[in-house]
């Protein structure tokens, strides 16, 4: 008699324990609670409980319960993004293992939350600091293609004009996920900052970065409207003498502080021009870049050829400049800060033009 009432007041007991138990998944399921949440943290309550309340027997069919009641979480859907090129990046996971082929887009990949992501880089990489410790994969010239298929990435973040169209089918081969980033005016960085952030799963950094460099240009843009035209030569380099088009961002910069390229007409993103084609143009001011730690307040030597031209405009009125090279030519946030130093420069221009 009195064991029949000890298994009678057990079963008892094991009723109301499943009976709450289910009662509980249900509210929580109600309200919105993750079912990978409900799993771990419910069925682990319900084994300190039931299983020490059911007969033997009866565990295999409290099993059965359990896998009905809780969800199975559903696989999460697949990440798409359009790149530079037109073309739809898909992604089964966020990227967890990038490489970075372009130093612009390695700035890209950090500023949008992927420092825990991104497993190799190329040469010059060198922005943030954390980019110099990257493995090495190659330059713009050429990729080491036996590295990066050893760093197995998910996705690789090429520059679409930079890398070396050859090797990059080559790695294509391989199934490796490609994000073409080439953005050619200032509001394309945002967007790239954007996508980025949906393929590592890093969206809430990645729009915070891109909302920060939006605001920096609009007030740039607001400060610097309406000043008078300076006429630029942006000299990328002496010998060979190249510039840029007006497609270039450099050229969409210019504009921004109130500058006119005097070649934005040219075909070729970077040209080669000759002297006699600059001296004809009779630029306001020229700007080059100025690279590594050098002396702010000394002019690159690039810049000397210019001043034997007394007559050019831009030699006549002192407008020579050199602004930092590594915030202007990479299109990467750090564009806001190099926009802000040109926009000065020009101001500067104004000034010694008396305008």
């Amino acid at each position: 008699m009195g064991q029949r009432v000890k298994k009678n007041g057990r079963a008892k007991r094991a009723g109301w324990a499943l009976e709450s138990f289910l009662k509980t998944v249900s509210t929580l399921a109600f309200q919105g609670v993750p079912t990978s949440a409900l799993g771990s943290s419910l069925s682990q309550s319900l084994s300190s409980s039931l299983t020490s309340l059911l007969p033997l027997p009866l565990l295999p069919a409290l099993s059965l319960i359990l896998a009905l009641t809780l969800p199975t979480p559903a696989p999460a859907a697949p990440i798409s993004v359009v790149d530079d090129s037109g073309a739809t990046v898909t992604l089964d996971a966020p990227a967890h293992r990038i490489i970075s082929l372009a130093p612009h887009t390695t700035e890209l990949i950090y500023a949008a939350g992927g420092a825990g992501a991104i497993v190799g880089a190329v040469n010059y990489s060198d922005y943030p600091p954390a980019a110099q410790q990257l493995p090495r994969v190659g330059d713009n010239q050429a990729l080491d293609l036996e590295k990066i298929a050893a760093l197995k990435p998910d996705l690789l973040v090429v520059w679409r004009h930079g890398n070396a169209q050859r090797q990059l089918g080559a790695l294509r081969a391989l199934g490796i996920p490609m994000f073409y980033s080439e953005p050619k005016q200032l509001p394309d960085i945002a967007a790239n900052l954007h996508k980025l952030g949906e393929l590592m799963g890093t969206e809430t950094a990645a729009d915070q970065a891109a909302q920060e460099f939006t605001t920096k240009i609009a007030h740039l843009r607001a400060q610097y409207a309406g000043r008078s035209t300076v006429t630029v030569f942006y000299q990328v380099w002496e010998t060979p003498l190249m510039t840029l088009n007006g497609s270039h961002m450099v050229s969409d910069v210019i504009r921004l502080c109130g500058g006119s390229n005097v070649f934005a007409s040219l075909e070729s993103v970077a040209p080669t021009v000759s002297t006699e084609a600059v001296i004809a143009a009779n630029p306001d001011a020229i700007i080059t870049g100025r690279y590594g730690n050098t002396d702010p307040d000394t002019l690159p030597k690039s810049l000397d050829r210019w001043k034997s031209w007394t007559a050019l405009t831009a030699v006549a009125h002192h407008n020579l400049f050199a602004v930092n090279a590594d915030w202007l030519d990479r299109p990467a946030p750090r564009i806001a800060d190099g926009a802000a130093q040109l926009c000065t420069t020009l101001d500067t221009a104004r000034q010694h033009l008396g305008r």
